[in-house]
């Protein structure tokens, strides 16, 4: 007895060190992706072969090519926010989402593949220009992309920081990038014409969801019947050009009840800044984009529209006094 006791005595000591062995040998798992970055992070870990720096100054934050040819943090790609193809005419609507096909070949020619971690890179000069990459972010995710992160303060807190630029431009070498669309993340017409279970939130500034002024491109003045005003601006630190804490965060959006979420604007770029604070920094569960939002919903007179809009607004607009 005691020879066969020996016998499984050592065959639990050559398990037990073959199973050492393997946890030795397993890779260590990768930290979770932030959804946003500091500088000094990124500085730290933008050599990485799986990162991918995406500079997207456009017009609207009054730079683009000639800007990121002068000066972006070393080895960016840069890709036009508001002319590379992010936003589309689709649908008969402006400034839209593209299809899964011209995202793949768009995400690809970028030089991101699944396995890439796109960290993007805006400005960092206002309100606006985060929305920006807010509303790329969701468009990568959508497209089903698993790692993405914002430069906490853009480009405009990587100078402050005192760290590397370079000049010129980087081609990046295309890839192969094939996603599976996201449909818990976008909302459709239809969906936000039947939404008894979701909470719409208008993240435009106060006066177009009352109704006193409009975006050019919608038809309507006013706002989605039942939807609550959160203008995406409050979210953001313009002394410090990025979001503000997350404390704060949460304190301004503690006027949405629990529950699904639906944001929109008037083409979906300020929705995009109140769909990442709720859904990527403070964790909400099931929060939507409408990418729609007013434009495609006033195009129809037939749909509602809740404003506090007076025939004195309308006499001021025609006297040259409002808008």
């Amino acid at each position: 007895m005691s020879g066969l006791l020996a016998f499984f005595s050592r065959r639990a000591l050559v398990a037990a060190v073959l199973a050492s062995a393997a946890v030795t040998a397993m890779p260590a798992q990768a930290a979770p992706v932030e959804p946003l970055v500091s500088p000094q992070w990124l500085n730290e870990h933008r050599t990485q072969g799986d990162v991918v720096v995406l500079d997207i100054r456009s017009m609207i934050d009054g730079g683009g090519a000639e800007a990121y040819a002068k000066a972006h943090i070393p080895g960016a790609i840069h890709s036009d926010y508001d002319k590379a193809g992010w936003r589309v005419a689709r649908n008969g609507h402006p400034l839209n989402v593209p299809s899964q096909t011209a995202l793949e070949k768009l995400i690809g020619e970028t030089g991101i593949d699944e396995d890439s971690h796109v960290v993007i890179v805006p400005a960092g000069v206002g309100a606006t220009d985060f929305g920006a990459a807010a509303r790329i972010y969701w468009t990568l995710k959508a497209a089903g992309h698993p790692a993405l992160s914002i430069l906490d303060g853009g480009f405009a807190a990587w100078q402050a920081a005192g760290l590397p630029v370079e000049s010129g431009r980087n081609i990046p070498s295309p890839k192969i990038f094939s996603g599976k669309f996201n449909e818990a993340l976008l909302a459709e017409l239809e969906q936000v014409e039947q939404h008894p279970n979701a909470t719409l939130v208008d993240a435009r500034p106060a006066s177009q969801f009352a109704g006193r002024e409009k975006a050019s491109l919608a038809k309507a003045y006013g706002h989605i019947p039942g939807a609550i005003n959160i203008d995406s601006a409050s979210f953001y630190d313009p002394a410090a050009n990025r979001l503000r804490p997350k404390a704060e965060l949460a304190a301004i959006a503690a006027k949405v009840p629990e529950g699904p979420v639906v944001t929109y604007c008037n083409t979906a770029h300020w929705a995009a800044t109140d769909w990442f604070v709720l859904s990527e920094i403070l964790g909400r569960p099931n929060v939507k984009l409408y990418a729609g939002s007013m434009v495609e919903w006033s195009a129809d007179p037939k749909r509602p529209i809740e404003s506090s809009r007076t025939r004195w607004d309308d006499v001021k607009k025609a006297l040259g006094m409002g808008l």
